[in-house]
């Protein structure tokens, strides 16, 4: 069973799409970003979720990173 979010590769204008349970949740250009889509998703402490990857995947790229591809 796959991570229920997805943080996909870097576009190659710069930032990773996020998905939350295969719905977009917004394009992140940083884990600023990500911790807010997650928090609006009811996962208040998502801080501690972004290294677990029971519950995200990076695809694409190397986790933590948003530049252009």
């Amino acid at each position: 069973m796959s991570a229920p979010i997805v943080i996909h590769r870097p576009s190659p204008t710069g930032g990773r799409r996020v998905t939350i349970r295969g719905q977009i949740a917004g394009l992140a250009t940083g884990d600023h970003d990500v911790v807010e889509f997650l928090r609006r998703a009811g996962l208040p402490d998502a801080e501690t979720l972004l290294d677990q990857p029971e519950w995200v995947e990076w695809r694409g790229g190397r986790a933590h990173r948003y530049e252009a591809a």
